[in-house]
């Protein structure tokens, strides 16, 4: 017997791809182009296309929709993957200020802007290699 209750997935809750979208392009302009970001736009090619894709389908995997990432990419291993980058407090915070602006302009629930935030702060947080 089940209680009747479902359970959406981020993906669900926060608009599934197209707000996956419009997320990752928010925060990839935000980090274009605010100064405060410029510590890890640093860190990134000239032409951000191929990494807006590439966290696309990332984020549209992590977020509990399509599995577009792994058949490509394999298993994430973020931090392995971002090894060669120092990433301490200030990178983290950069990141997050970046993501929580996005967030703040393409996610319109606000519950489910803050289990994503709590998720994606996480995530940031454990990605840091150096103090």
């Amino acid at each position: 017997m089940t209680d009747g209750t479902v359970t959406l997935s981020m993906f669900e809750r926060i608009g599934g791809s197209s707000a996956i979208d419009r997320l990752v392009d928010r925060f990839y302009d935000r980090m274009d182009t605010l100064p405060e970001a410029k510590i890890i736009r640093a860190m990134h090619a000239d032409d951000l296309g191929l990494i807006r894709d590439v966290l696309k389908r990332y984020l549209t995997e992590w977020t509990g929709g399509p599995r577009l990432y792994t058949p490509e990419k394999g298993h994430p291993r973020l931090r392995q993957r971002h090894i060669g980058f120092a990433i301490g407090d200030a990178e983290r915070d950069a990141w997050m200020l970046c993501m929580r602006g996005a967030m703040e302009e393409t996610v319109t629930d606000a519950a489910a802007r803050q289990d994503l935030d709590k998720a994606l702060s996480g995530l940031a947080d454990w990605m840091r290699n150096r103090q």
